[in-house]
């Protein structure tokens, strides 16, 4: 793209609210360097960076950027053997501490963003090296004492000689008070001084370092303190050398990772620049555009990104699908240099990485060069230069369009003669519509309506005027070719009706139909525009109900499969112990059988165990058994019926009947005495009965009145929680104790999360100072 296109567009304009955007110099230099791409595939990678961005974004969340630094040219410095700064140290400590928090904000979170991800994955966190210049200087640029033996010693003699250098001088002020001009110690050429009279210069002998404006006041080094000044001065020097000597091995380590901060610099500011991209598209409410390689350019409710967003009116824009050609026609009322621009500005716009402000679903293509001929003044008092320059700039677009460019030409044809000038207008727009190019033309002949009647490829368009008020609505009509307001505007103005009336007679009658066609194809469009927006909204509420609606019922299937898995273990290991204490049953009244004599009272006994190890069914399967068993009552059994023990979950053979409610069954080798409603007929069809859910506590059963989850990794604990819970509720624990200690915090919200949902617990708290405080969560089961 050429600069005169950009400037034209105001794409500049664009790019200062990008820059704007930026947090960080790196991301800034990206953004002014910005220019729209002409290769299909690097456009799509950009408009996906931006949309990654944007995810974040729409999360109410933001990258932190804060505190990176361009460190290039310290790095290249350092690299050739240069000193840095204590300054540029911190700024190289700053930026790695900036980049290891971008890393972990963009891995940790959940949403998939593989272009945002791999980049964090080449940044470094060259932690050594942080805490290298950490540990030698301070958050104010100092080198603190503790960055070597050497210089904390020399620091330490600095601050005696100090003291005993002012000790020295307070003697003398307070000896010889009225010698001296005030009775302070003040420094001259880094050596402590008194400020003494001119009169007393010899008394009090020594070194003359200043004086004052008015000579009066000498500032002295008195002979006492200088050897004192020299040994301070010596330790300055040796203190300056070795800090000197750790900046150089500050320099060196960061030296030797040049390479690797080099990537995090350029990784971290393309980070910016994606970030600022994204922001950029949030302030405009923009969405990201389908690209495509056809040339077609489908935008609904459109605004132009450098009005205001109060004052812009939203438009609809299609071409390169049915017709190639938009032709604006009619009077100079505004709105149709705005839609030319609006539509090259949202190309480069989109062509650069950059969102557009349009509906969801909007489209665009890749243009290899985008050619405009707009002029910025609008008047009728236009001259044969102007008319020159204009026709220079259409003859170089002329030399270069093809069928991958997009034209704009704003009131192609003016500045001549209205007859020639549309006539060369129509000559212009064949030759571009020849070449397959995009074209958008405006125009105010009145000759270029039929035009587009005339070709396949060409549409007619226009402002919409409101005669009401005087003013244009600047919404655009495709479809609708543009009218003379003149009459109305006339009459709403004040002329007489009848001076009116007498210019409509002079107007033809071709030209009468033609603007009420007009007139009528106009009011049909802004009707149908209404409906489509109405219609729109509506179908966005919907797909918002049907998105909310999805969710809840995945929700609840997932909720429910969960609900059955654990519904059916308990189940297994209920029936499962159910069936071993029947089995010990059977067999021990197998082995009182086998004995001699058979004992009434021994039968009884085991009578009794067997009834002792009857399961308990839920509530809601003792409803199901109770009406199942309402119904079985009602049928008689007989001698021989093929029946199920419900008890024991066990088949067996009807022997007689004892009572109207009693039966005397048989189910393997034992007789049983049973009720009614205990017994399912079986019949000569098979039927599968649901096996009852059990709830069986042996003795053996212990559980601990609390669990810790310290050091547990995050699901795990979860699913160890969700455990615990089921064996303290089959204990019948009323309340038990979660240990999760306090940490980050994460695993406290996770176990907080799980409480609130758990239907069977109705209290939660923290714990109190004794029972462990915000570490342990107390918890009340139902």
């Amino acid at each position: 793209m050429n600069d005169r296109i950009l400037r034209v567009l105001e794409y500049n304009k664009i790019i200062e609210q990008l820059i704007n955007h930026a947090e960080t110099s790196l991301g800034k230099d990206l953004a002014k360097q910005l220019n729209p791409s002409t290769e299909m595939e690097e456009v799509v990678h950009l408009q996906q960076e931006t949309d990654e961005a944007s995810q974040i974004r729409r999360l109410n969340k933001s990258i932190p950027l804060g505190g990176i630094f361009d460190i290039r040219a310290s790095l290249k410095r350092s690299s050739i053997g240069g000193v840095l700064t204590t300054s540029e140290c911190m700024d190289v400590a700053s930026t790695i501490y900036g980049g290891r928090q971008v890393r972990d904000f963009i891995m940790k979170l959940e949403e998939e963003l593989p272009i945002l991800k791999k980049y964090a994955e080449h940044i470094t966190s060259l932690r050594d090296l942080e805490r290298h210049i950490k540990s030698c200087i301070d958050d104010h640029g100092q080198v603190m004492d503790s960055a070597s033996q050497k210089l904390r010693g020399i620091r330490s003699s600095i601050r005696t000689f100090e003291s005993r250098v002012r000790e020295r001088l307070e003697s003398f002020t307070k000896s010889k008070s009225s010698m001296l001009s005030d009775a302070i110690i003040t420094i001259r050429n880094d050596r402590y001084v008194l400020p003494v009279k001119q009169e007393y210069r010899g008394a009090i002998g020594g070194i003359v370092h200043d004086q004052s404006a008015s000579g009066q006041t000498l500032f002295m080094e008195p002979k006492a303190v200088v050897d004192l000044n020299n040994q301070l001065q010596e330790a300055v020097v040796k203190e300056k050398q070795e800090i000197d000597r750790i900046l150089r091995e500050l320099s060196n380590h960061i030296a030797s990772e040049e390479g690797f901060l080099q990537e995090n610099v350029r990784v971290l500011g393309q980070i910016d620049f994606i970030a600022a991209r994204a922001k950029l598209g949030e302030s405009m409410k923009a969405a990201m555009p389908r690209m495509n390689n056809d040339g077609i350019i489908k935008m609904q409710q459109a605004r132009h990104p450098l009005i205001d967003k109060e004052a812009v009116v939203a438009n609809d824009i299609e071409i390169g699908n049915t017709f190639t050609s938009i032709v604006i026609t009619g009077p100079n009322t505004g709105g149709k240099t705005v839609t030319l621009k609006l539509v090259g500005l949202c190309t480069l716009m989109a062509q650069s990485g950059l969102q557009i402000p349009a509906y969801d679903g909007c489209e665009l293509a890749v243009f290899k060069q985008v050619y405009a001929d707009i002029g910025d003044e609008q008047s009728i008092e236009q001259n044969l230069s102007t008319f020159s320059s204009h026709m220079t700039n259409i003859v170089d677009i002329l030399k270069h369009v093809d069928d991958q460019t997009l034209v704009l030409f704003d009131e192609l044809g003016a500045g001549t003669d209205p007859q020639e000038g549309a006539a060369l207008a129509m000559a212009i727009l064949d030759e571009v519509i020849r070449r397959d190019a995009r074209v958008i033309a405006t125009t105010h002949y009145p000759e270029l309506k039929a035009y587009g009647y005339n070709r396949n490829q060409v549409v007619n368009a226009s402002v919409e005027f409101d005669v009401q008020t005087l003013q244009p609505t600047y919404r655009l009509l495709l479809g609708v070719p543009g009218r003379s307001n003149a009459f109305e505007i006339s009459k709403r103005l004040g002329l007489h009706q009848y001076v009116i009336e007498e210019a409509q007679k002079h107007v033809g009658i071709d030209s009468k139909s033609v603007e009420n066609m007009i007139a009528s194809l106009e009011k049909s469009q802004t009707n149908a525009a209404k409906d489509y927006e109405e219609a729109y909204q509506l179908l966005e509420e919907t797909e918002k109900l049907h998105g909310e609606l999805q969710r809840e019922w995945n929700q609840l299937m997932e909720k429910r499969e969960v609900l059955y898995r654990k519904a059916e273990e308990k189940a297994e290991a209920a029936i499962k112990k159910a069936r071993e204490d029947a089995e010990l049953i059977v067999e021990e009244i197998r082995n009182m059988r086998t004995e001699a004599e058979w004992k009434e009272h021994e039968w009884i006994e085991a009578k009794k165990i067997l009834d002792s190890t009857k399961p308990q069914l839920t509530s809601k399967q003792e409803k199901q058994k109770s009406y199942g068993g309402k119904q079985e009552q009602q049928k008689e059994l007989q001698a021989g019926d093929e029946i199920k023990l419900l008890t024991i979950n066990q088949k067996g053979t009807v022997l007689e009947k004892v009572n109207e409610n009693e039966y005397l069954v048989q189910v393997g080798i034992m007789k049983v005495k049973v009720e009614r409603k205990d017994l399912q007929l079986l019949g000569k069809t098979k039927q599968s009965v649901e096996k009852p859910l059990t709830t069986i506590k042996g003795s053996t059963y212990h559980v601990k009145t609390e669990l810790d989850l310290r050091g547990e990794r995050y699901e795990d604990a979860l699913l160890k929680l969700e455990k615990y819970i089921d064996d303290a509720l089959l204990a019948g624990y009323p309340k038990v104790s979660i240990i999760h200690g306090k940490g980050t915090g994460a695993l406290r919200k996770g176990v907080q999360t799980f409480v609130k949902n758990h239907p069977r617990i109705s209290e939660a708290r923290p714990g109190s100072s004794s029972e462990g405080g915000s570490g342990v969560t107390v918890i009340s089961l139902k």
